[in-house]
């Protein structure tokens, strides 16, 4: 599918949401513009922003003349529009798939996203201490989950030799915990899944580069 306009991700280096999204990209073999939104200096609520994206997230995604949001659509559109093949043909396959993609993206990361953690920061007056507690408990119990959830799957990535929407979540999250110093010893497979999946070129140009 030709583009008609360039395509640009709207997306901050270091979040997992916008990790996901290059991955995504990368696989579909199209190239885009990275327009930053720093959010530390609080870009995502801006008015520029949150006329692309109400919610004043990351990412967001101008596509075949489109503005999309929210990682997961957009993989999803992609997967659609530029035949990814991101989920397995049967039936309980896509929902063992869908399993490990969800319990990442809809109970880790939610919870670790920078609102909440500037949120209970603040409510707690302990800004370090309590950061790096609430990073170990919820990140560490969600991966523990997954690893449960992919000792029951074939590898070498979450779901046998080809690249699925869960091994697309699950990257980010695994660069998360090493960066917040989760261990991931108790977690073999999480482990080495991410390691298959690091050697992939779509994987490893998507991971997060400061800027400058």
């Amino acid at each position: 599918m030709a583009e008609s306009a360039p395509v640009i991700l709207y997306d901050y280096w270091r979040s997992s949401a916008s990790f996901r999204a290059r991955i995504a990209l990368n696989l579909a073999g199209v190239a885009y513009e990275s327009s930053p939104v720093d959010l530390l200096k609080n870009e995502q609520k801006s008015a520029e922003h949150l006329a692309r994206n109400p919610q004043g997230l990351v990412p967001a995604l101008f596509i075949d003349g489109h503005l999309l949001t929210q990682s997961l659509a957009i993989i999803e559109y992609l997967d659609e529009t530029r035949g990814l093949n991101l989920l397995p043909a049967a039936p309980l396959d896509r929902a063992r798939v869908r399993a490990v993609a969800y319990a990442i993206a809809m109970d880790i990361h939610p919870v670790c996203n920078t609102g909440v953690i500037n949120q209970v920061t603040e409510l707690t007056g302990e800004v370090d201490a309590t950061r790096l507690a609430w990073m170990h408990k919820f990140i560490g119990d969600g991966l523990a989950a997954v690893e449960t959830l992919l000792a029951a799957l074939p590898g070498p990535f979450c779901f046998g030799d080809r690249v699925t929407l869960a091994d697309i979540c699950l990257a980010p999250q695994v660069y998360n915990a090493r960066r917040w110093g989760v261990s991931l010893d108790a977690m073999p497979r999480v482990a080495a899944a991410e390691l298959a999946l690091s050697a992939l070129p779509a994987f490893s140009a998507a991971r997060p580069v400061a800027p400058g």
